[in-house]
């Protein structure tokens, strides 16, 4: 056993994975763009930088790749650094995908993913932390108690980040090198599919704080994300995912066990995450 590196390694998902794998005695390297000065394992990497990735990948056999956030074409610099990646011989990568293909060459990085043996994508539905602030989302159910969006009563297998997290770390582990049946693609859902609607009754109903649910068009919602600092293009993608291309269509209504078959446990509920994070819905002071 070498080691595990984590890109993205202080985000939702790859700061929770740091943590499963230490925890088991795994070795990680941390990377990030702004790696703490106090974590000997963390190292700058920047999706940006290619000549960041050498020292990254160096003698790492596995990896978790998080394609850089925001970006409408990951391909660039992403697929080289999975060829670097097989010339080098690390033995498995697990890509971290979403449900709904954000940028339009998502599919064609998953699939090259998948075209090497013990490489593995996960694709995740719509993660609960977005509920939360600093989320645009989040952030404007803290600050005006209501969701905006264009999704309509479509719904999303919503799925805690660490679930996502724990379940990266079950297929990373060297005990568990061989998946079953040597699957290539997970979905990873929650345990149940909620429309904003619904999602907004839970977390009134944990918080006592009412939210409403204000329906827009996508034009409206990739307006309200450019507003939140979120890049036209990548705003636009964003707000057609959740429109009649996306969660208005039923496309992320689907859920799946992979959770379950891969950890030995369920995922969280909505619920349950209502109920760890209510303190961070409360107002704002006047």
């Amino acid at each position: 056993m070498t080691g595990v590196l984590v890109t993205g390694g202080t985000g939702k998902t790859g700061h929770e994975l740091v943590g499963l794998l230490r925890g088991r005695g795994v070795p990680v390297r941390v990377a990030s763009r702004n790696p703490a000065a106090d974590d000997p394992d963390a190292i700058r990497f920047d999706w940006d930088d290619p000549a960041t990735h050498p020292a990254a990948l160096d003698g790492q056999d596995r990896v978790f790749v998080v394609p850089p956030v925001q970006s409408v074409d990951p391909m660039p610099s992403v697929g080289p650094f999975l060829a670097e990646a097989q010339r080098l011989g690390v033995r498995k990568v697990v890509l971290l995908d979403s449900a709904i293909p954000l940028a339009p060459r998502a599919p064609e990085l998953a699939a090259q993913v998948r075209a090497q043996s013990g490489w593995i994508v996960l694709r995740a539905s719509g993660f609960m932390q977005n509920f939360l602030s600093p989320h645009p989302l989040g952030e404007r159910i803290r600050r005006d108690g209501e969701i905006r969006t264009a999704a309509g009563d479509g719904r999303v297998g919503w799925i805690d980040a660490r679930d996502i997290a724990a379940t990266a770390a079950a297929v990373l582990l060297p005990d568990l090198d061989a998946v079953p049946g040597d699957q290539r693609d997970y979905l990873l859902t929650g345990p149940q599919a909620l429309s904003y609607p619904e999602a907004a009754a839970i977390i009134a109903a944990g918080t006592g704080r009412p939210v409403r649910v204000l329906h827009a068009s996508a034009d409206q919602q990739a307006a309200d994300l450019r507003t939140a600092g979120i890049p036209a293009e990548f705003a636009a993608i964003l707000a057609d995912a959740d429109a009649d291309a996306g969660v208005r269509a039923g496309r992320q209504d689907e859920l799946s066990t992979a959770v379950l078959n891969l950890t030995g446990h369920p995922p969280r509920t909505f619920t349950q995450f209502v109920q760890e994070h209510a303190a961070r819905w409360a107002a704002p002071a006047a």
